[in-house]
């Protein structure tokens, strides 16, 4: 008798449509970008191939390398990645993730990009640099000749690799460069000197403690100048072909987003750019700080389906106690329950892209409300991700605590997306900034969560206690985060009473606003129509 036989184990999560997700199908036909079905489809499905998942793994499992001098001793500043990466990238790129929406005029162009950024899950880390570059450019557009010159090339769909003068290649990556070790979030304690130059170009020297992908070809970072702090455009090469002295000290040793590079950089008098106003440094980045905030919420939410689908795939296939699991009544609970988080920040994630895109296309209303509403999202989609992440990993038992599972990388991507573009307490607290400082923003945020007054009173109760949460100024910087956590769950609950499965909806009401939820995972009241809702995350293998 055989003593090793193989059974009750799951098949592989492959052969399906990543983005046969009916929150996300539904917000892109809701914000204005139909048009872009077939392309997100066409992602999602290679997505969801053995070949690109490969490609994800290989990539983390063969991190970047530095390397600062040739075999000569000449310095190089590289760095080398695995044939993966580039494979990523390249899918990435030609499928316009990047800077392309910015080229585009069709309206939902940047809800498309939105939909497949989400879409295109097969690795985190190279979502940085396409992140950067898409973010780049509403920046860059502060000095016209310099985004006349760089723009094309952002948003061209050729991946085109390589140490080389900007202009004489076929498409660029675009970096940020903005945190030292002394300030990190605080960035107006930066110490790198910018000192002008007859030539109108600066030089600039100093240490920046973070910096990502640092392979791209251009970085928008902060340095101060006479005037005070400023946003500078420097290139890895300089327009006579000559490497700019960007020293790569060294790379971090990260907890995860393995695949991607980040570095320490000496800048040893780098040739710079000014763009935009002198003291005017972070006025002028900020809209790239949104934008890659935005990415951070997009991440988070496809991270979240990604978990619930690998769990209710494994509950689908595996049996315990005589039945499967999916029919076991606490893991019902437990998968709805993941299911329900993960629907309300996609729903979250298209109406902010959506939100996104009319707002580049002039709508003030939409600006004030984006400002506001992508602050709070970014900061409780994020924060919500790592809980659901280790909840997702359990459900596979054991086996989720194998690397082979691909849980285990999941879970170490989940705590990023929280730290990067502002913590979660500077998060926060830019949300009471906004309020403070731009009262239409609040007018436009409860514009939103009120017009669905009368769908649900669960609802109803929530919003009333979160706008008589507000006025008591004297506490509310100690409460920001207990704050931007109702806010962030009306508007939630709001956008699904409205748009969202009336299952889903239902149950976020009875949980998340109504109170009848333990906060942990699988505590979802009883009376709840669980079946509908996992039906909705259980992936369709070919």
């Amino acid at each position: 008798m055989a003593t090793h036989q193989v059974f009750n184990q799951v098949p592989p999560l492959v052969g399906h449509d990543v983005a046969d997700d009916p929150a996300l199908l539904d917000g892109i036909e809701r914000e204005g970008a139909g048009w872009a079905l077939p392309e997100v489809h066409e992602l999602g499905r290679l997505s969801g191939t053995e070949q690109a998942q490969d490609w994800g793994r290989l990539a983390n499992e063969h991190p970047p390398v530095l390397r600062t001098h040739d075999r000569y001793g000449h310095r190089v500043d590289e760095v080398e990645f695995h044939p993966a990466w580039h494979d990523l990238m390249r899918t990435a790129v030609e499928h316009g993730l990047h800077g392309a929406p910015w080229a585009d005029e069709r309206t939902g162009a940047h809800v498309a990009r939105a939909a497949k950024f989400y879409a295109w899950r097969v690795d985190a880390g190279h979502g940085c640099p396409i992140s950067m570059t898409y973010a780049a450019v509403p920046a860059l557009r502060q000095s016209p000749e310099l985004a006349a010159r760089y723009e094309p090339l952002l948003s061209t769909s050729v991946y085109d690799f390589g140490l080389r003068e900007p202009s004489g290649k076929s498409g660029l990556l675009a970096g940020m460069s903005m945190t030292e070790k002394q300030g990190g979030s605080d960035v107006r304690a930066n110490t790198t000197e910018a000192a002008p130059t007859p030539d109108g170009t600066y030089r600039l020297r100093g240490h920046k403690w973070f910096t990502s992908a640092p392979m791209c070809d251009l970085f928008l970072t902060l340095a101060q100048a006479p005037g005070g702090l400023t946003c500078f455009l420097v290139p890895r090469v300089l327009p006579d072909g000559t490497l700019n002295p960007l020293r790569l000290m060294r790379l971090k040793d990260k907890l995860g987003n393995k695949s991607n590079a980040s570095a320490e950089v000496e800048y040893e008098d780098a040739v710079a750019w000014r763009v935009g106003d002198e003291g005017r440094g972070v006025r002028t980045i900020i809209e790239m700080v949104n934008m890659t905030r935005l990415d951070c919420l997009i991440g988070a939410a496809a991270g979240m389906r990604q978990g619930v689908l690998t769990a209710a795939h494994h509950a689908a296939h595996r049996k315990a106690f005589g039945a499967n699991l999916i029919d076991q009544p606490l893991m019902r609970n437990v998968l709805a329950d993941l299911a329900i988080e993960s629907e309300a920040a996609t729903t979250l994630m298209t109406r902010l892209a959506g939100a996104t895109d009319r707002s580049v296309r002039g709508d003030e209303t939409e600006t004030a409300f984006k400002r506001l509403a992508l602050a709070i999202g970014k900061y409780w989609v994020c924060k919500r991700w790592p809980a659901h992440a280790a909840e997702s990993l359990e459900c596979l038992g054991g086996n989720g605590y194998v690397e082979e599972s691909g849980m285990p990388r999941l879970f170490r991507e989940s705590p990023l997306n929280s730290i990067w573009e502002g913590s979660g307490n500077v998060a926060a607290l830019d949300v009471l900034r906004a309020m403070a400082k731009e009262p239409q923003t609040v007018e436009a945020f409860f514009a939103e969560i009120d017009s669905a007054a009368g769908a649900d009173r669960r609802l109803d109760a929530a919003i009333l206690q979160v706008k008589d949460s507000l006025t008591d100024t004297a506490t509310i910087e100690q409460r920001a985060r207990r704050v931007v956590e109702r806010l962030a769950l009306t508007l939630q609950g709001s956008l699904l009473v409205r748009h969202g499965h009336p299952a889903v909806a239902d149950a976020f009401c009875a949980s998340r606003l109504a109170g009848d939820w333990g906060n942990a995972y699988g505590t979802l009241p009883p009376g709840l129509d669980l079946g509908t809702i996992i039906e909705r995350a259980v992936p369709k293998t070919t």
